[in-house]
């Protein structure tokens, strides 16, 4: 080998070795560069400890809000004091349809509704569903489909419009079912087209009846499964958004709670007892009640009334709370009576109230009640009953059959003009009776028995005439 084919070859070594240092270098400077897009996806994804507010900006960062709402940790939805729902990026390799139900009251429903609609348009979406009622209070509801990349943003958006009563978000991963339903009407479709191969080669009348009965069921089956996966597929390119927008009303209420516990000697301090309660008749009981304001204004001028039990708001004590001021919304008061059980009793309490405005006013024909009841078993104390409750039982017995008795006289009072129909049938029947009898009687008296004839000749007899007497006897006897 000459020397310069010899620095020939050594160069293009010197060039191979060198592609190779380059295409490693490459290599692990591409690995490094994924390693580092791997971790801040896990950081985002709270998968490598990553805090919460970093993967709030993160996900804030994928969908950048269009209003100039507060994106800051502990931003309220409007004023209701329902946080801000939590962003997160939407994985474009599934089949998730999202969907979303939410309440907000408005001093205004009609300029609320507007502000939705133009709220839902500048995020690409439209309106899909209107329904709007007058009573009991005025309530707007509105559906809106938008892209599901802007679902979040635009719930966050309809967020503002008033105060957040509830809201659900849910998200449903239908990648499986789409799968499934493009799987059996590719192989439905197969099936349809190996039978109308058959139909076209069928000669005989019985074997096209068949084919073209089997061709239409599964023709039939095979658009039902077009129109479910239609269906699917409109509801993963769309989200849906559902918002009830209603008017800012009070919302009074009330809730009455009794219980029971044996005994008063406490006065009422160990109040709540149980929910039910079963002594000996005669005993002494104490009778709890619980009254809870759990609306979302004030009331005042409670009352309470029992006609099971015989207690009135006068009868009770108060053992816990003050009745003095108005009861605000959460707060609660417990009263106390005593009550001796005679025999065994279901109560029905009924609580009313007045509900007050955020000024300290009266609502004006606005009033709000509940009722409650528990039982009250009483047990026979059993041995030998007394004078006086053997009394009690004997009149007892009679007042109940007096009452039996005026109810059996009220119901044949309907049926008193059978009475006289039955006598008058019952008279006629026996004066036919009667005149058949003397009819029978007369004959007998009238008819005398036959008296034999004498033994005579009975040529003298045939050639004798009946005389004149015979003939008077004749006339008598008919």
């Amino acid at each position: 080998m000459s020397k310069s084919k010899q620095i020939t070859t050594n160069r293009q070594t010197i060039m191979r070795v060198l592609a190779v240092a380059l295409a490693t270098v490459l290599v692990l400077a591409a690995c490094g560069s994924s390693s580092d897009d791997s971790t801040e996806f896990n950081e985002v994804g709270g998968s490598n400890g990553g805090s919460a507010s970093d993967t709030t900006a993160a996900a804030a960062t994928t969908f950048a809000p269009t209003s100039d709402r507060e994106s800051d940790d502990g931003a309220e939805l409007g004023s209701g004091g329902l946080g801000q729902p939590a962003q997160q990026t939407i994985n474009i390799a599934r089949d998730i349809i999202f969907t979303a139900e939410m309440t907000v009251s408005v001093d205004n429903v009609a300029d609320a509704s507007d502000q939705a609609i133009a709220i839902i348009t500048g995020f690409r979406g439209f309106l899909f569903g209107q329904r709007a009622v007058a009573e009991p209070e005025p309530t707007n509801v509105l559906v809106f489909k938008v892209p599901p990349d802007r679902f979040q943003e635009a719930l966050a958006a309809l967020g503002e419009v008033g105060d957040i009563r509830n809201q659900t978000v849910s998200a449903d991963d239908v990648t499986e079912r789409i799968v499934d339903l493009q799987s059996r009407i590719s192989t439905s479709k197969t099936s349809v087209e190996r039978l109308r191969t058959l139909l076209e080669g069928a000669e005989t009348v019985k074997i096209i009846t068949e084919l073209e009965n089997q061709l239409l069921e599964r023709e039939t089956s095979l658009e039902q499964m077009r129109g479910q996966l239609r269906t699917l597929e409109g509801q993963v390119s769309l989200a849906t958004i559902t918002i009830a927008i209603t008017e800012s009303v009070a919302r009074p209420a009330v809730d009455v709670r009794p219980t029971a516990y044996l005994g008063f000697e406490d006065d009422g301090t160990s109040c709540p007892g149980d929910s039910g309660i079963r002594v000996v008749e005669g005993e002494t009981i104490t009778f709890c009640l619980e009254i809870v304001n759990v609306g979302d204004t004030s009331l005042t001028d409670i009352e309470v009334r029992d006609v099971v039990i015989g207690r009135e708001m006068a009868d009770f004590i108060i053992v816990f709370g003050d009745l003095s001021v108005p009861l605000e919304p959460g707060q609660s008061v417990v009263l106390a009576t005593e009550l001796e059980i005679e025999r065994t009793l279901r109560s029905q309490t009924r609580v009313t109230a007045t509900p007050l405005n955020e000024d300290g006013t009266l609502l004006e024909g606005r009033s709000v009640a509940n009722t409650s009841t528990i039982n009250l078993v009483s047990e026979d104390p059993g041995g030998i009953p007394g004078f006086s409750e053997g009394l009690s039982k004997s009149w007892d017995v009679l007042v109940n059959g007096l009452k039996l008795l005026i109810l059996a006289i009220g119901a044949l009072i309907p049926f008193i003009w059978v009475i006289p129909l039955v006598w008058l049938y019952l008279r006629w029947r026996r004066n036919k009776a009667a005149a058949a009898a003397a009819a029978r009687e007369a004959a007998r008296r009238r008819i005398p028995a036959p008296v034999p004839a004498p033994v005579t000749d009975q040529a003298e007899d045939s050639t004798d005439e009946p005389d004149a007497d015979d003939a008077w006897d004749l006339e008598d006897d008919v």
